[in-house]
């Protein structure tokens, strides 16, 4: 696989002495549906030594983190958040701007579900040591119908590697028996969480190689889960600021993006942003539906 840019393809005999290949998302979804016992054969081979993996989406909270001291009305919180927005606002605000700050195309359509909206991800800042920095976000959440940034997902990471997240305030709430330390403690709000099941598994998988060529390094093996992630949202959302799936549709009150700068016939608010609108640099060379469970190893990615 390539990024557009005239670098060679991950050869099919690299993918064949990879311990954990490729998959497609689209499989996952219909393998219940036809009762095809292939599907999931073949997912858990990918498994083997992921005990906590799962087939379908899943999601496990990260060791050391709790939600139970979150809460939307909380000055942490509430700074937070005004920060993304302003973040989204000043430099982030839609495709156009994101693109020309060097976010990647990573869409939920990777996954079974909601495709109305869609990851962005910047390698630079994946790749960097600064966590829950709200001017160098992993990851902005778009939705899809106006182009428009609502929200984003940070990723723990340090050089490109999982480290353990930091919370976003409190401490462990005490052991309960009175003393000072209990009384000054403060509900932990830390609400990351890893992605355990093969579509968020493959998302990530998909990241590194299209984006980051891990390839290129021999290093094709499939994640047990991914790092730590926290999404905020910029929008009111009915759970919570830090909601793992996005705003319903009639909490986006958003006004579509301008008619990008990039060559498309497709127009905000009118057209579902998507792989197929996006000029050709943008869109790596293959495509998460390129890859197959049933037949993984059945696509030539020979250059």
């Amino acid at each position: 696989m390539h990024d557009g840019d005239g670098d060679s393809n991950v050869s099919r005999r690299a993918l064949l002495r990879a311990s954990a290949g490729t998959v497609a998302l689209s499989t996952v979804g219909s393998a219940r549906a036809t009762g095809d016992g292939r599907t999931d054969d073949a997912a858990r081979r990918f498994d083997q030594d992921c005990p906590d993996a799962t087939i379908e989406p899943g999601m496990t909270h990260c060791e050391g983190t709790s939600r139970e001291g979150c809460a939307d009305d909380h000055p942490a919180t509430a700074e937070l958040q005004s920060a993304v927005a302003e973040s989204l606002e000043t430099q982030f605000s839609d495709v156009d701007a994101l693109i020309d700050a060097g976010f990647k195309p990573y869409f939920d359509t990777l996954e079974v579900g909601d495709d109305s909206w869609s990851h962005w991800i910047h390698p630079e800042f994946v790749g960097d040591d600064a966590t829950l920095d709200p001017e160098r976000p992993e990851s902005v959440l778009v939705d899809n119908e106006t182009w428009r940034a609502m929200g984003v997902m940070f990723v723990a990471t340090r050089d490109g590697e999982p480290v353990e997240p930091p919370a976003v305030y409190g401490t462990d709430a005490g052991d309960g028996d009175g003393d000072d330390a209990d009384a000054d403690a403060e509900d932990l709000c830390s609400p990351w969480h890893a992605h355990t099941g093969l579509p968020g598994r493959f998302a990530w998988w998909y990241y590194r190689q299209a984006y980051e060529r891990d390839y290129e390094e021999g290093d094709l093996s499939f994640p047990c889960q991914t790092p730590c992630m926290l999404h905020v949202w910029t929008l009111d959302h009915p759970e919570s600021v830090y909601a793992h799936d996005a705003p319903p549709a009639e909490y986006r009150d958003l006004d579509p993006a301008d008619k990008p700068d990039f060559e498309t016939d497709a127009v905000p608010g009118e057209d579902t942003l998507g792989w197929e609108v996006l000029p050709d640099d943008v869109v790596p060379e293959r495509r998460p539906g390129d890859f197959s469970l049933l037949d993984p190893w059945g696509i030539d990615l020979a250059p």
